[in-house]
Protein backbone atom coordinates (compact mmCIF):
# COMPACT_ATOMS: atom_id res chain seq x y z
CA UNK A 1 0.00 0.00 0.00
CA UNK A 2 1.36 3.42 -1.44
CA UNK A 3 0.20 6.69 0.54
CA UNK A 4 0.59 9.97 0.17
CA UNK A 5 -0.47 13.35 1.62
CA UNK A 6 -0.78 16.70 -0.14
CA UNK A 7 -1.08 19.84 2.72
CA UNK A 8 -0.07 19.60 6.45
CA UNK A 9 -1.81 18.21 9.15
CA UNK A 10 -4.39 15.48 9.81
CA UNK A 11 -6.15 14.57 6.61
CA UNK A 12 -10.11 13.73 7.11
CA UNK A 13 -10.41 13.58 2.87
CA UNK A 14 -8.77 10.44 1.41
CA UNK A 15 -8.65 9.15 -2.32
CA UNK A 16 -8.09 5.34 -3.19
CA UNK A 17 -7.39 3.49 -6.26
CA UNK A 18 -5.90 0.02 -7.32
CA UNK A 19 -8.38 -1.77 -4.39
CA UNK A 20 -8.67 -4.18 -7.57
CA UNK A 21 -5.60 -4.88 -9.40
CA UNK A 22 -6.85 -4.57 -13.04
CA UNK A 23 -8.13 -1.85 -12.56
CA UNK A 24 -5.99 1.36 -12.87
CA UNK A 25 -8.31 3.88 -13.61
CA UNK A 26 -8.06 5.15 -10.12
CA UNK A 27 -4.47 4.59 -10.19
CA UNK A 28 -3.89 6.67 -12.76
CA UNK A 29 -6.05 9.46 -11.84
CA UNK A 30 -3.67 9.67 -8.46
CA UNK A 31 -0.83 9.61 -10.15
CA UNK A 32 -2.29 12.53 -12.49
CA UNK A 33 -3.17 14.59 -9.24
CA UNK A 34 0.43 14.18 -7.92
CA UNK A 35 1.99 15.06 -11.35
CA UNK A 36 -0.21 18.27 -11.14
CA UNK A 37 0.64 19.05 -7.47
CA UNK A 38 -2.39 21.43 -6.58
CA UNK A 39 -2.48 23.86 -3.69
CA UNK A 40 -4.54 22.54 -1.09
CA UNK A 41 -7.13 24.01 1.25
CA UNK A 42 -6.60 21.06 3.43
CA UNK A 43 -4.79 17.95 4.08
CA UNK A 44 -6.32 14.61 1.93
CA UNK A 45 -4.50 11.17 1.62
CA UNK A 46 -4.00 9.54 -1.98
CA UNK A 47 -3.68 5.73 -1.72
CA UNK A 48 -2.84 3.11 -3.84
CA UNK A 49 -4.18 0.05 -2.48
CA UNK A 50 -3.32 -3.13 -3.84
CA UNK A 51 -0.09 -2.92 -5.16
CA UNK A 52 0.88 -6.37 -5.49
CA UNK A 53 -2.22 -7.29 -7.65
CA UNK A 54 -1.32 -4.19 -10.00
CA UNK A 55 2.42 -4.92 -10.21
CA UNK A 56 0.77 -8.41 -11.99
CA UNK A 57 -2.08 -7.07 -13.84
CA UNK A 58 -4.41 -9.14 -11.80
CA UNK A 59 -7.42 -8.71 -9.81
CA UNK A 60 -6.68 -9.76 -6.31
CA UNK A 61 -3.36 -11.94 -5.26
CA UNK A 62 -5.23 -14.59 -2.82
CA UNK A 63 -8.85 -12.95 -2.67
CA UNK A 64 -11.11 -9.97 -3.72
CA UNK A 65 -9.95 -7.14 -1.68
CA UNK A 66 -13.41 -5.57 -1.60
CA UNK A 67 -14.65 -8.64 -0.16
CA UNK A 68 -11.88 -9.20 2.66
CA UNK A 69 -12.96 -5.88 4.94
CA UNK A 70 -12.92 -5.04 8.14
CA UNK A 71 -9.39 -7.37 7.13
CA UNK A 72 -7.55 -8.95 10.22
CA UNK A 73 -3.95 -8.26 11.10
CA UNK A 74 -2.92 -11.77 11.26
CA UNK A 75 -4.52 -13.18 8.38
CA UNK A 76 -3.07 -15.83 5.84
CA UNK A 77 -4.34 -13.43 2.97
CA UNK A 78 -2.53 -10.70 1.73
CA UNK A 79 -6.10 -9.48 1.35
CA UNK A 80 -7.20 -9.83 4.31
CA UNK A 81 -3.83 -8.14 5.87
CA UNK A 82 -4.01 -5.36 3.89
CA UNK A 83 -7.72 -4.40 4.42
CA UNK A 84 -6.95 -4.26 7.81
CA UNK A 85 -4.39 -1.50 7.50
CA UNK A 86 -6.14 0.20 4.81
CA UNK A 87 -9.08 0.86 7.18
CA UNK A 88 -6.82 2.01 9.77
CA UNK A 89 -5.20 4.37 7.69
CA UNK A 90 -8.58 5.38 6.48
CA UNK A 91 -10.31 5.77 9.38
CA UNK A 92 -12.35 9.17 10.61
CA UNK A 93 -11.62 10.13 6.44
CA UNK A 94 -14.32 10.95 3.43
CA UNK A 95 -13.27 8.41 1.15
CA UNK A 96 -13.53 8.45 -2.48
CA UNK A 97 -12.77 5.28 -4.06
CA UNK A 98 -12.44 4.49 -7.72
CA UNK A 99 -13.06 1.50 -9.74
CA UNK A 100 -13.93 0.27 -13.04
CA UNK A 101 -16.70 -2.06 -14.84
CA UNK A 102 -17.25 -4.12 -17.45
CA UNK A 103 -21.04 -3.61 -17.59
CA UNK A 104 -20.76 0.39 -18.13
CA UNK A 105 -19.55 3.00 -19.82
CA UNK A 106 -20.80 6.04 -17.85
CA UNK A 107 -19.76 6.75 -14.18
CA UNK A 108 -21.92 6.42 -11.56
CA UNK A 109 -22.14 6.01 -7.56
CA UNK A 110 -22.27 3.43 -5.42
CA UNK A 111 -23.08 4.15 -1.57
CA UNK A 112 -23.87 1.30 1.51
CA UNK A 113 -27.07 3.87 2.34
CA UNK A 114 -27.91 7.69 0.75
CA UNK A 115 -26.70 9.17 4.10
CA UNK A 116 -25.39 13.05 4.81
CA UNK A 117 -21.95 12.17 3.10
CA UNK A 118 -23.86 10.82 -0.27
CA UNK A 119 -26.64 13.67 -0.25
CA UNK A 120 -23.90 15.97 -0.07
CA UNK A 121 -21.29 14.94 -2.38
CA UNK A 122 -22.93 12.51 -4.80
CA UNK A 123 -25.11 15.10 -6.34
CA UNK A 124 -21.37 17.32 -6.55
CA UNK A 125 -19.93 14.20 -8.77
CA UNK A 126 -19.99 13.67 -13.07
CA UNK A 127 -21.99 10.79 -12.39
CA UNK A 128 -25.38 9.47 -14.10
CA UNK A 129 -26.82 7.48 -10.95
CA UNK A 130 -26.80 6.41 -7.60
CA UNK A 131 -26.64 2.60 -6.22
CA UNK A 132 -27.24 1.87 -2.84
CA UNK A 133 -26.12 -1.74 -2.32
CA UNK A 134 -28.44 -1.91 0.79
CA UNK A 135 -28.05 -5.23 2.55
CA UNK A 136 -25.62 -6.16 -0.26
CA UNK A 137 -22.22 -5.18 1.46
CA UNK A 138 -20.28 -9.10 1.79
CA UNK A 139 -17.24 -7.11 3.40
CA UNK A 140 -16.87 -4.52 1.01
CA UNK A 141 -14.89 -1.08 2.38
CA UNK A 142 -18.43 0.45 3.68
CA UNK A 143 -18.16 -2.24 6.82
CA UNK A 144 -14.81 -0.89 7.82
CA UNK A 145 -14.96 2.71 6.44
CA UNK A 146 -18.69 3.88 6.76
CA UNK A 147 -17.66 7.20 4.88
CA UNK A 148 -16.84 6.21 1.81
CA UNK A 149 -18.53 6.74 -2.02
CA UNK A 150 -17.13 4.10 -4.32
CA UNK A 151 -17.56 5.29 -7.99
CA UNK A 152 -17.98 3.20 -11.01
CA UNK A 153 -15.17 5.46 -13.33
CA UNK A 154 -16.29 3.50 -16.53
CA UNK A 155 -15.08 0.10 -18.96
CA UNK A 156 -12.15 -1.48 -17.30
CA UNK A 157 -8.84 -0.63 -18.88
CA UNK A 158 -10.08 2.52 -21.56
CA UNK A 159 -8.80 5.68 -21.50
CA UNK A 160 -12.48 7.26 -21.28
CA UNK A 161 -11.92 5.54 -17.66
CA UNK A 162 -8.89 6.92 -16.21
CA UNK A 163 -10.11 10.57 -17.54
CA UNK A 164 -13.00 9.93 -15.89
CA UNK A 165 -11.46 9.13 -12.86
CA UNK A 166 -9.23 12.14 -12.84
CA UNK A 167 -12.61 14.49 -13.12
CA UNK A 168 -14.26 12.60 -10.29
CA UNK A 169 -11.12 12.94 -7.99
CA UNK A 170 -11.25 16.77 -8.71
CA UNK A 171 -15.02 17.23 -8.49
CA UNK A 172 -15.07 15.25 -5.01
CA UNK A 173 -12.11 17.26 -3.74
CA UNK A 174 -13.81 20.36 -4.80
CA UNK A 175 -16.99 19.06 -2.75
CA UNK A 176 -15.18 17.83 0.11
CA UNK A 177 -13.00 21.37 0.41
CA UNK A 178 -9.61 20.24 -0.17
CA UNK A 179 -9.47 22.13 -3.78
CA UNK A 180 -11.02 25.61 -4.26
CA UNK A 181 -14.46 26.40 -5.66
CA UNK A 182 -18.07 25.32 -5.99
CA UNK A 183 -18.89 22.11 -7.68
CA UNK A 184 -22.62 22.65 -8.78
CA UNK A 185 -25.46 19.84 -7.54
CA UNK A 186 -27.58 18.55 -10.05
CA UNK A 187 -30.41 16.05 -9.11
CA UNK A 188 -29.28 12.63 -9.01
CA UNK A 189 -31.64 9.27 -9.53
CA UNK A 190 -30.89 6.64 -6.83
CA UNK A 191 -31.30 3.04 -7.43
CA UNK A 192 -31.32 0.88 -4.38
CA UNK A 193 -29.94 -2.90 -4.78
CA UNK A 194 -32.99 -5.72 -4.17
CA UNK A 195 -31.56 -9.25 -5.44
CA UNK A 196 -28.80 -10.75 -7.67
CA UNK A 197 -29.43 -12.11 -11.29
CA UNK A 198 -28.52 -15.36 -10.92
CA UNK A 199 -26.58 -17.08 -14.16
CA UNK A 200 -26.27 -21.10 -14.79
CA UNK A 201 -23.21 -22.58 -15.94
CA UNK A 202 -23.11 -22.21 -19.86
CA UNK A 203 -20.82 -22.09 -21.96
CA UNK A 204 -22.26 -18.76 -23.39
CA UNK A 205 -24.20 -15.48 -21.82
CA UNK A 206 -26.03 -13.11 -24.04
CA UNK A 207 -27.47 -9.80 -22.27
CA UNK A 208 -30.27 -7.56 -24.29
CA UNK A 209 -31.14 -4.34 -21.62
CA UNK A 210 -29.33 -1.60 -20.65
CA UNK A 211 -28.06 -0.87 -16.96
CA UNK A 212 -30.16 1.69 -15.23
CA UNK A 213 -33.14 1.32 -17.81
CA UNK A 214 -36.52 -0.28 -16.75
CA UNK A 215 -36.96 -4.07 -17.55
CA UNK A 216 -40.90 -4.67 -17.76
CA UNK A 217 -42.23 -7.91 -16.66
CA UNK A 218 -42.10 -10.43 -19.47
CA UNK A 219 -38.96 -8.96 -21.53
CA UNK A 220 -36.08 -11.38 -22.79
CA UNK A 221 -33.30 -9.61 -20.84
CA UNK A 222 -30.60 -12.34 -21.51
CA UNK A 223 -29.97 -15.95 -23.15
CA UNK A 224 -28.03 -18.64 -21.26
CA UNK A 225 -26.95 -20.82 -24.20
CA UNK A 226 -29.30 -19.76 -26.49
CA UNK A 227 -31.88 -20.22 -24.06
CA UNK A 228 -34.09 -16.99 -23.66
CA UNK A 229 -34.39 -15.72 -19.72
CA UNK A 230 -37.16 -13.65 -19.33
CA UNK A 231 -38.10 -10.92 -16.33
CA UNK A 232 -40.75 -12.13 -13.99
CA UNK A 233 -41.48 -8.45 -13.01
CA UNK A 234 -40.20 -5.42 -13.62
CA UNK A 235 -36.85 -4.46 -12.41
CA UNK A 236 -33.85 -2.10 -13.07
CA UNK A 237 -30.34 -3.77 -13.85
CA UNK A 238 -27.38 -2.57 -12.72
CA UNK A 239 -23.22 -3.74 -13.14
CA UNK A 240 -25.52 -6.51 -15.40
CA UNK A 241 -23.30 -7.94 -18.25
CA UNK A 242 -22.36 -11.48 -19.94
CA UNK A 243 -19.15 -11.67 -18.55
CA UNK A 244 -18.24 -9.40 -15.43
CA UNK A 245 -19.24 -12.25 -12.76
CA UNK A 246 -19.24 -15.95 -12.67
CA UNK A 247 -22.10 -16.85 -11.11
CA UNK A 248 -24.84 -13.79 -12.26
CA UNK A 249 -25.52 -11.37 -14.56
CA UNK A 250 -25.74 -8.50 -11.93
CA UNK A 251 -28.76 -6.99 -9.90
CA UNK A 252 -31.97 -6.14 -10.10
CA UNK A 253 -32.87 -2.79 -8.26
CA UNK A 254 -35.84 -0.29 -7.87
CA UNK A 255 -35.51 3.08 -8.44
CA UNK A 256 -35.95 5.17 -5.54
CA UNK A 257 -35.70 8.71 -5.60
CA UNK A 258 -33.29 11.58 -5.85
CA UNK A 259 -30.56 13.41 -4.21
CA UNK A 260 -29.47 16.49 -4.95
Amino acid sequence: MQVTKLGEGRAEVAVVGGIHGDEPCGIRAIERLLRDAPEVRRPVKLVVANEAAAERGVRYVEEDLNRAFPGYPDSETHEKRLAYELAHELEGCRTLALHSTQSHAEPFAVVDGVDDLARTVCPRLPVASVVETGRFVEGRIFKAVPDTIEVECGLQGTEDAAANGYLLVLSFLTATGVLPGVAPARDTPVFRLVRRIPKGPASEYEVFVENFERVDEGTTYAAVDGESVVAEEQFYPVLMSSSGYEDVFGYAADRVGYVG
